[in-house]
C-alpha cells in the first residue's frame, strides 16, 4: 500500500483539499504511512518588487506556513506522521519535484469541474497526472 502520500493544498480554495486529505488519511491509516501537505506560493515578479515592502515575501511565507499548519493539525493521524511544507514556484513543477524528493508513492489531488481556461491551457491537476512518476488519485 502507500507509505508516503503527498497532498497539494491551495490555501485560496482550501475546501477543495478536504476530500483529498480525507482520502490520504484513509490510505495512510491502512498502511501506517505518512501524509505531507504542500502549498505552492507564486513568485512575485521582479518588476513588482520595488512596489512591495522589503519583508513582503517573508510575511507571505509565514502566513502560508501558519495556514497550512492549521490544516495539518486537523489531519486525523499521529502528529509524527503528518508534515507540511510551503514551496515557491509553479504549482505542478514544485509538486512533482516534492513528490520525487520526498519519495512519495501517491499524490492525492482535490479537484473541481474545470473551466474553459483549463481545457485550453491545461490545469495543474492534469499536468501532475500526466507527469508524475508515482500514482495519482484525483478526488472530486
Amino acid at each position: 500500500m502507500y507509505k508516503s502520500i503527498l497532498v497539494p493544498v491551495d490555501l485560496a480554495e482550501a475546501e477543495l483539499a478536504a476530500p483529498a486529505i480525507r482520502a490520504a488519511e484513509e490510505f495512510a491509516t491502512m498502511s501506517e504511512g505518512t501524509v505531507r501537505l504542500v502549498y505552492v506560493r507564486s513568485l512575485v515578479p521582479v518588476t513588482y518588487m520595488e512596489f512591495v515592502p522589503a519583508d513582503f515575501d517573508a510575511g507571505q511565507q509565514a502566513d502560508a506556513e501558519a495556514k497550512l499548519a492549521e490544516i495539518a493539525a486537523k489531519v486525523k493521524l499521529p502528529a509524527e506522521r503528518v508534515s507540511a511544507r510551503v514551496l515557491v514556484g509553479s504549482v505542478h513543477g514544485e509538486v512533482l519535484a516534492e513528490a520525487d524528493a520526498s519519495g512519495a508513492d501517491l499524490v492525492v489531488l482535490g479537484s473541481h469541474e474545470p473551466g474553459m481556461l483549463a481545457y485550453v491551457i491545461g490545469s495543474n491537476a492534469s499536468a501532475i497526472v500526466r507527469r508524475a512518476k508515482c500514482s495519482v488519485l484525483v478526488v472530486r
